[in-house]
């Protein structure tokens, strides 16, 4: 339990601390007054005054913000402040504050990667454990124990790899080099072409030739440049994912009760942390990116909002009326609040065991 809330808290501290942080420091580079920058919402836990900025812990630890002069819509700022207010700033300015927070997240992700990429993460190897009767791999002679070495020439290294060209293979001969005892020989299979439901629910037609891995595993480490490289390949691909995730739940093909809130972060941030400190920050990456997609959402409140309404305001040559921002901003907080409520019963509902 204690595991639990201290990785939830080291979790959740750090991602709202980057975002947060990002806006901090534009801001600062600006010249922007920063009233307060806080972890957390609601009344203040404890703080201090550094200079001109408040720094605080709030109670509700479901993200932080950082308050600037003449940041609210229709906001009065002392004449003598007024060239160090947020609205007084350049359209470029605004623009660079508000994305800062999103860049820092997404800036740690691939550096999380990165460093897990060089501190070396066990993959699976493409041994054969498992081998159903009845399937390909079975009638062709594969044995448990075997280690594919290639598919159709291209070389295979992790059990990944193997299992994604089977399934893309389309019922396509594929010819393996395969160990055995030190020896090596070759294979021909035909993969069965079978339906399966993918990550999202949806029927899709795979290959298999029925096989499974042995569990067998190697530590992969790479130098500073390949682990740069693979970390922005993987923060892509999450991505992808998050926006397709999120795409498909607004189709309804995804379930909203799959949104999870502070409760399933701290459970799966207990779990990461007892599987280690790896581990825990792959997790932290992964919510990083969800966070930033998120994040750019153009709901009111969100930052995409923000960058939405300085986009209209690039190509009309005007800022967006006031009225508007203040109309989308209670719109905008009402929809936090419901979709805080959302997270909540979500959770709560993982936790008795209703869903």
């Amino acid at each position: 339990m204690i595991t639990t809330i201290v990785a939830a808290i080291v979790v959740l501290g750090v991602l709202i601390f980057v975002h947060e942080l990002g806006h901090f420091i534009v801001a600062k580079l600006a010249r922007v007054w920063v009233v307060t920058f806080s972890l957390g919402f609601g009344p203040k836990l404890f703080g201090k005054k550094v200079g001109e900025t408040q720094y605080q812990v709030s109670m509700v630890p479901l993200g932080g913000y950082v308050k600037m002069i003449g940041e609210e819509p229709g906001e009065k700022v002392p004449p003598e402040l007024l060239s160090r207010s947020f609205s007084a700033q350049s359209l470029k300015a605004r623009f660079a504050i508000v994305f800062a927070g999103v860049f820092f997240n997404y800036l740690f992700a691939i550096l999380a990667f990165g460093v897990i990429y060089m501190a070396g993460m066990p993959t699976l190897l493409p041994e054969v454990g498992e081998v159903k009767p009845d399937f390909p791999a079975y009638q062709a002679g594969l044995q448990k124990g075997d280690r594919i070495l290639e598919v159709n020439g291209t070389a295979i290294q992790r059990w990944d790899d193997l299992a994604r060209i089977i399934h893309e293979s389309g019922g396509r001969p594929l010819l393996l080099k395969v160990q055995r005892d030190q020896k090596t020989f070759a294979v021909s299979v035909i993969p069965q072409t079978i339906g399966q439901k993918n990550l999202f629910g949806e029927e899709i037609q795979i290959g298999l030739i029925g096989i499974g891995p042995s569990g067998s595993s190697a530590i992969e480490r790479y130098g500073p440049l390949a682990a740069t490289t693979r970390a922005f390949i993987q923060s892509w691909r999450i991505t992808e994912l998050t926006i397709v995730s999120i795409v498909k739940i607004f189709e309804g093909k995804i379930s909203a009760k799959t949104i999870g809130g502070p409760i399933l972060i701290a459970q799966l941030a207990g779990q990461q942390a007892r599987a280690g400190a790896l581990n825990l920050l792959l997790l932290m990456a992964i919510i990083s990116i969800n966070l930033v997609v998120l994040n750019l959402l153009p709901i009111p409140v969100f930052d995409g909002w923000h960058i939405l309404l300085f986009l209209i305001e690039g190509i009309t040559r005007q800022p967006v009326s006031l009225k508007l921002r203040e109309r989308a901003q209670q719109v905008g907080i009402f929809l936090i609040i419901l979709l805080m409520l959302l997270v909540f019963y979500n959770d709560i509902s993982r936790l008795i065991g209703v869903q």
